[in-house]
This record gives C-alpha cells, sequence and structure tokens, in this order.
C-alpha cells in the first residue's frame, strides 16, 4: 500500500512514517512543500494520503480540494494535532475521506489507514451530528421570494458582523482569500447588497442575525 504523508515538520513525518512502515505491506513518501503536492500526485497513485491541516501556505483542507481536482478519487485523510470540530463542515466539503488525531495509537492510525483504502469515511462518533447540514430560508421584505442562506454562509455572516479583516476571517473558515472573496461576491448578490455594513445590516433586518451586537 503506497501512501503519501504531507506535513511541514520534518520530525514529525520521519516519526510517523516508521511508525506506518513498521506495519508490513505499507510505504510511505513524505512531503513538507505543499506546492509540490500536486506534481507528486500526477506523477505517482497512492492508496491513501494523509494531510496535516495547518501549513504554511496553504492548509490541509485547501490542499485537498487542489489535489481531488486532478485525483477526483483520492483517499485523503486530514492528520491533525489540532482540534477539527470548529472546522469540520468545511474540511468535510473540502472532499477528504475522514481526520485521525496525531495523537492516536500506532493500531489507530493503521486501522483508519486501512479504513480510508477500503473506500470507508473515517470521522469520529462525537463529529457525525455535525453532518447534518442546517440551511435558513428567510423571506424578502415584500414576501414574494426566498432567500436560502447556507451554514457556512450564516457562519461567514457571523464572522462579518465581528469587523474582521478577510485575511482574519479565511483563517478562522479555513479557506484561501481569494475562496473567501468568491464566497462574499456570492452572499451579497444573493442578498442584494454592496458592502459588509449592508449585508450585515440586511442579514439583522432579516433576522439571520441577531439585532443586538452580539459579537
Amino acid at each position: 500500500m503506497d501512501i503519501l504523508l504531507v506535513d511541514d515538520h520534518r520530525s514529525v513525518v520521519e516519526g510517523t512514517k516508521m511508525l506506518i512502515e513498521s506495519e508490513p505491506g505499507m510505504k510511505v513518501t513524505i512531503e513538507t512543500d505543499v506546492y509540490k503536492v500536486p506534481d507528486l500526485v500526477r506523477l505517482k497513485k497512492f492508496d491513501v494520503m494523509l494531510f496535516d491541516l495547518y501549513m504554511p501556505n496553504m492548509n490541509g483542507a485547501d490542499l485537498a480540494r487542489k489535489i481531488l481536482e486532478y485525483v477526483p478519487d483520492a483517499m485523503i485523510l486530514i492528520y491533525s494535532g489540532f482540534e477539527i470540530a470548529p472546522h469540520f463542515n468545511l474540511l468535510m466539503e473540502s472532499g477528504v475521506s475522514g481526520f485521525i488525531s496525531k495523537t492516536s495509537t500506532r493500531e489507530q492510525l493503521i486501522q483508519a489507514i486501512r479504513c480510508a483504502a477500503r473506500n470507508e469515511a473515517v470521522v469520529p462518533v462525537r463529529l457525525l451530528r455535525q453532518l447534518r447540514r442546517q440551511e435558513i430560508v428567510v423571506q424578502s421584505e415584500t414576501g414574494s421570494e426566498e432567500t436560502t442562506i447556507t451554514q457556512e454562509e450564516e457562519k461567514l455572516l457571523r464572522e462579518l458582523a465581528k469587523s474582521k479583516s478577510n485575511k482574519e476571517i479565511a483563517k478562522t473558515l479555513m479557506i484561501s482569500q481569494r475562496s473567501l472573496e468568491y464566497s462574499l461576491t456570492g452572499l451579497f448578490q444573493k442578498l442584494n447588497v454592496g458592502s459588509r455594513v449592508e449585508v450585515i445590516k440586511k442579514a439583522k433586518s432579516l433576522g439571520i442575525l441577531p439585532a443586538e451586537d452580539l459579537y
């Protein structure tokens, strides 16, 4: 089984490589530079890929999206030492097949890799409830039409209400600044507004955000 491990910490990947390769039949290729990963996956087929979540220049979610453009059936696991619950829905939308903590035992890590190789999702039970996507349906002031606001758009609105910069919001939501700009444009068009101030005001008037400043 060929496995690709992407992490910017050399000591971490070397240690994890030894851990995984102690299992018969598993061979690990390591890469610490996210920009080299696309070329790597185009040249070689990997059964399972493990991406660190927080890396310089590109996080694991954005890297997964990019790799899935080249290899749509890639089995990608987020391998992180940080809590992923706050970003769970965003990570699921990135197309990853599951998650495994860096604090997991060798047996848990090997089992997660084998599950992913069998096209099985690897998701902690405590996070399964977050798979239920929620949407907010609001009516226009005239009541003549409805607008659907997704859970991720609601999160974006909440961050905007905190007066954060695009860079800060992109980091919080685990998306690139370009993806954020696309999301903002779509949200502005959906709510028929042209600025941050207007979109927050509109969201409050529609009941998407609380009228009071709770942020």
